[in-house]
């Protein structure tokens, strides 16, 4: 399957470890050395409408990309400890709109 960079934009990427839906790709990293795609990117989520800023950017390498379809993306990656995704839910405003 052919796939340009525009068609891979937008997928929903989806964690075979756990089956959650990370969300749909944003962005890729190229080296410009070699021309080739080296990971795509996952933009955070952004905080009350993008007012308070987003929070962090999920960088999957390529090589834990496992299959690319025509809807989706799977891939196996293990978050480093630590992670955007493990953050704490005590604040005001997660209470409210989180």
């Amino acid at each position: 399957m052919l796939c340009r960079l525009s068609d891979l934009r937008d997928k929903e990427v989806v964690n075979i470890n756990n089956g959650s839906c990370m969300g749909c790709v944003s962005d890729v990293e190229l080296d410009t050395c070699s021309a080739r795609v080296t990971a795509i990117v996952i933009y955070g989520r952004s905080r009350l409408f993008g007012l308070l800023g987003r929070d962090e950017d999920t960088v999957i390498c390529w090589s834990e990309i496992q299959c690319i379809g025509e809807d989706t993306v799977l891939v196996k990656y293990c978050p480093p400890p630590g992670a955007a995704s493990c953050r704490r839910k005590d604040s005001i405003l997660d209470r409210l709109f989180g």
